[in-house]
């Protein structure tokens, strides 16, 4: 992914439809499928949805509702060939977040691929109890409160092409998806699960004195006690690349604010450490080395390591707690 002009972290949004994509993202998952816990809505089975019998995209929308007042668009930026967690938003026409959507997503290989899926998606909450929901994130009405998820195969690299079905009033209406990109696993730079960590230093309030110089959140988060460079290859590690008060998605707030409470539930399974993105928290002033390290140019992040250094799971943008707790556990 080229650098930026000017150096200020790419979301989903900028990919797309930048007030629309601006609430939600995601990224790679793992090969496990995912358990249904109290933060997430299970998704709906596939048979639920019309098959493609080898048909393209366009007959899937032919024989579907219109979703003009509807936008579904990906959130994520970085796909691989192979297994993604494919992330993602459903918005009417007006800016209004929906949340109670039944959604499958099909994929196209490139204009003339033949039709895949349907793909259902499950729905993860990202909030939080009280005492966990930061000013940051309160103060925000646009603030993400769920990411629908699911778990897409992309077996060519190249341009896939998206289409959602969203049930509602007893019928399916197609929504046409922005296009998304695969690349081959060996053109991924960014750390993928089974490769290790890229050993960085992470800054401590130790280091600086003053937490809100390498926090942005408010209250600023409790996971800056440890230098990621003493613990990697120890311990688990919990590593998250977000900049609450200055994300250009509403995402980077809720999923610190769910690392916090992750963190207060188990505070002995991992080492919990929130990095931020910019120098001095100052965009105009480049991204920190330890975002480079990771050849990061989205956000936020989140990396987790098991005992022996290598990443476990990585995702992309937003995250519930279940996912968090799932991906530990994966670590463990």
């Amino acid at each position: 992914m080229p650098p930026l002009r000017p150096p200020r972290l790419r979301t989903a949004s900028s990919l797309a439809l930048v007030a629309l994509l601006a609430l939600i993202t995601a990224g790679c998952g793992e090969k496990d499928e995912p358990a249904v816990d109290a933060s997430t809505q299970a998704a709906p089975e596939a048979s639920s949805f019309p098959p493609v019998d080898g048909g393209s995209l366009d007959d899937l929308v032919a024989a579907s509702d219109p979703g003009d007042d509807l936008v579904v668009s990906p959130a994520g930026s970085v796909f691989v060939q192979g297994r993604n967690r494919l992330g993602f938003a459903v918005f009417t026409l007006d800016r209004d977040q929906i949340t109670d959507a039944t959604v499958a997503i099909y994929a196209a290989h490139g204009p003339t691929g033949k039709a895949e899926g349907p793909y259902p998606a499950r729905l993860e909450s990202l909030e939080t109890e009280p005492a966990f929901t930061a000013q940051t994130t309160a103060n925000d009405p646009d603030a993400a409160k769920a990411v629908y998820v699911t778990d897409l195969q992309l077996d060519k690299p190249g341009e896939w092409r998206l289409v959602a079905l969203v049930e509602r009033n007893g019928g399916f209406s197609a929504v046409r998806m922005p296009s998304i990109v695969a690349t081959t696993p060996a053109a991924d730079r960014i750390p993928e699960p089974g490769e290790k960590a890229p050993v960085i230093h992470t800054p401590t309030v130790d280091d600086v004195g003053n937490v809100t110089q390498i926090d942005t959140r408010v209250p600023p988060s409790t996971m800056h006690d440890v230098d990621f460079a003493d613990v990697v290859g120890k311990q688990p590690v919990v590593l998250l690349f977000a900049t609450p008060a200055l994300c250009q998605s509403r995402v980077c707030g809720p999923v610190v604010d769910v690392a916090e409470q992750v963190k207060r539930d188990r505070p002995d399974d991992a080492a919990f450490i929130h990095m931020e993105i910019y120098n001095q928290n100052d965009p105009n002033k480049g991204l920190r080395p330890q975002v480079n390290a990771y050849h990061l140019r989205t956000e936020p992040w989140l990396f987790v390591i098991n005992s022996d250094g290598t990443v476990s799971s990585r995702i992309e943008g937003a995250f519930s707690v279940d996912e968090l707790n799932q991906a530990i556990d994966q670590a463990h």
